[in-house]
């Protein structure tokens, strides 16, 4: 499992996509990209400066008041959706080991984010021509009615660890509601992102429309935050970089929506199905090779069931097929980049004076180069320490004990995040109870991690700002504009007509 795939056709550079065309940067600058299996630059993608996002802004706003896609009816704009739908579910052998090459996420579960990337405009399509607004009547007297409009050009950042699909998550719903975007891929995983130029131009999709400016965060992602002509920002990333960027928006006062950081809780009650919740708690926090902002990393366990938990937890984990990507036996795979590998295996180091060691700890046997780690347990970890309290981002998780349900949520609601929460047990009325005390902007009872597209997606505290999904998605692209018509006689205040 040491091998390392490589796909064909491969570009050696990657170019940004503006008004319809791949270009470069206007002044010529780039940055390498390189592979997480071997750590070697396979191509260069273009550095996005002011002047990039300058022209992409610009072609994103001539086809936003000139041309046809923010006029067309919802049928219309669905059906163009439809096809970049049809367009992904083509590609999708090609997306996964793209993505799989690129992100080191394992084959089985790139080919996944494939399948949900297409399943996303599908959805959006379908809710665009379902849409429809209050009209309110007045009886005899008025009926207040609401016209829904585009905003705009939205501008849209994605980070590194399901690029594909979380870029088509706010992709999707932008364009069912009519806005053309400016999109800032992640400048680690640029490589599916320059896919979905193709993909647009074969469902029709008008030029200007869709824009792609590559380049690092404080370049290119900086100057479309603030950008005059970019009205509103989606961004999915770390709390401290949402931070800035909501000081940033805040002089043009753009609308924001922002998905953050998490440290996810997975509280286990001891009447728990224990084997449920092991599948659950392993998925949830070593799938996506733990890069993942929904990851339940601080698991909770009622302390009659603590050892038990802890000794089979921990077996699991130590039989996790750690390897190649592309290898479809492959759990977990090599972490996205050296940069973020370094930042984990100094949590790894950290946790081995904050917690009891029970699987994991460094790097794999057999694996002497890449950025991989074997999925790492702690248990007895303190609510203090900093492995329960920072998001690591990858392949580690915490285990602490509790004496009861008032210390389970103290603990649970124990950290400056908010994104989400798994509770498992079989009473009911607790079950309902206590998610409603969380702090937390989605819980699942019983459950991994499984979306409804209909449903509120963000979170509470440091973890973001606003919530995206459903209709929520189509609130946030478009203004919402109320109009009231007098149907009967006017009887306003005659101001100034006495004598």
């Amino acid at each position: 499992m040491t091998g390392h795939f490589i796909p064909e056709g491969l570009p050696t550079h990657i170019q940004h996509y503006i008004d319809g065309s791949f270009v470069d940067s206007a002044g010529g600058e780039t940055f390498h990209v390189l592979d997480p299996v071997s750590n070697t630059n396979y191509a260069t993608a273009a550095a996005g400066q002011q002047a990039d996002i300058d022209l992409a802004v610009a072609a994103a706003s001539r086809a936003f008041t000139d041309g046809p896609w923010p006029q067309l009816k919802p049928r219309e704009r669905a059906r163009v959706l439809n096809k970049i739908a049809d367009a992904i579910e083509e590609r999708e052998p090609r997306l996964a080991e793209l993505e799989t090459f690129d992100t080191g996420l394992p084959i089985t579960q790139a080919r996944g984010q494939a399948r949900r990337a297409a399943e996303n405009f599908r959805f959006f399509a379908d809710l665009i021509v379902a849409q429809f607004d209050d009209a309110m009547k007045v009886p005899g007297a008025q009926i207040n009615y609401v016209n829904r409009k585009p905003v705009g050009v939205a501008g849209l950042i994605t980070p590194w660890n399901t690029p594909f699909m979380l870029e088509s998550w706010k992709l999707a719903p932008a364009l069912a509601s009519g806005c053309t975007v400016v999109l800032k891929p992640a400048e680690f995983t640029p490589l599916s992102a320059s896919l979905w130029a193709g993909i647009f131009q074969e469902a029709g999709l008008p030029r200007g429309v869709f824009n792609l400016v590559n380049g690092l965060g404080e370049d290119a992602g900086d100057a479309l935050v603030k950008h005059a002509g970019v009205p509103l920002i989606s961004f999915t990333g770390e709390t401290t970089t949402g931070q800035t960027i909501f000081g940033n928006a805040a002089v043009n006062l753009k609308g924001l929506s922002m998905e953050l950081g998490g440290k996810s809780p997975c509280v286990v009650f001891a009447d728990a199905d224990v084997d449920a919740a092991i599948d659950s708690a392993l998925f949830g926090v070593f799938s996506l090779n733990g890069e993942r902002c929904t990851a339940g990393s601080r698991i909770l366990i009622e302390r009659p069931l603590y050892a038990e938990f802890c000794e089979k937890y921990a077996a699991r984990a130590r039989n996790i097929v750690v390897g190649d990507p592309h290898d479809p036996r492959t759990e977990v795979g090599a972490l996205v980049h050296p940069e973020h590998y370094a930042k984990v295996m100094s949590y790894v180091e950290i946790g081995k004076s904050e917690g009891r060691l029970l699987a994991g700890g460094g790097r794999p046997d057999g694996l002497d180069t890449g950025n991989y780690v074997a999925p790492t347990v702690f248990a007895d970890v303190l609510p203090g320490a900093r492995i329960f309290q920072e998001e690591i981002f990858g392949p580690v998780v915490s285990i602490t004990p509790f004496e009861d349900d008032a210390e389970a949520l103290a603990l649970a609601n124990g950290v400056k995040y908010g994104l989400a929460a798994y509770v498992w047990t079989t009473d009911l009325k607790r079950a309902h109870t206590f998610a409603q005390d969380l702090e937390a902007g989605m819980v699942w009872l019983n459950s991994h991690n499984v979306r409804d597209l209909r449903s509120p997606f963000g979170g509470v505290k440091a973890s973001g700002l606003g919530h995206e999904g459903g209709f929520r998605s189509l609130d946030f692209y478009t203004n919402q504009q109320a109009i009231h018509i007098t149907l009967g006689d006017v009887d306003t205040p005659k101001f100034g007509a006495a004598p």
